[in-house]
């Protein structure tokens, strides 16, 4: 096993230094889902949700997420990141919404934590805005599923 790279000689927590590390096209690919009820997904794919149309706000709530990582995970790097796009879709046999996000830079480390915060804060929005509905919705299999560039290459989670 590899050495945790957030902890120094001391086993204190530090802010990597990646200074020196090559600028590379980096991309990551998170995904998850909102598990709830038959009823509440019709809400969703109907409309009807009291707050709005839930699939709208909680892309633009995954994008924010996305771009705020670094306020939220304290030894994250802010990164200027090139794209973000989520794709949320109702899904009848979880029942619920699977969302996937997709983020890009190009830089000195990569994306993996922009793109699992803007999967949490995507579900974490539509928990939010359907909740009324079903307070007992699930949020579940928020995972990296894809990772490319810098050093170690390509990731890609089993099925």
């Amino acid at each position: 096993m590899m050495p945790l790279s957030h902890f120094d000689a001391q086993g204190d927590a530090h802010m990597v230094d990646v200074s020196d590390k090559p600028v590379t096209a980096r991309l990551a690919v998170a995904r998850g889902a909102v598990r709830m009820s038959a009823e509440t997904l019709a809400l969703v794919i109907s409309g009807q949700a009291a707050k709005g149309d839930v699939l709208a706000v909680a892309r633009l709530a995954g994008i924010m997420g996305a771009k705020r990582t670094a306020d939220l995970i304290p030894l994250c790097h802010p990164l200027p990141v090139t794209k973000v796009a989520l794709d949320l879709r109702a899904d009848p046999a979880l029942p619920g919404v699977v969302v996937e996000a997709t983020v890009k830079t190009t830089g000195q480390t990569g994306v993996e934590m922009e793109a699992l915060t803007a999967v949490s804060v995507a579900c974490l929005t539509i928990y939010d805005m359907l909740k009324a509905a079903e307070k007992s919705m699930q949020i579940e299999g928020i995972r990296l599923v894809l990772k490319e560039g810098g050093k170690s290459g390509r990731y890609e989670a089993a099925p």
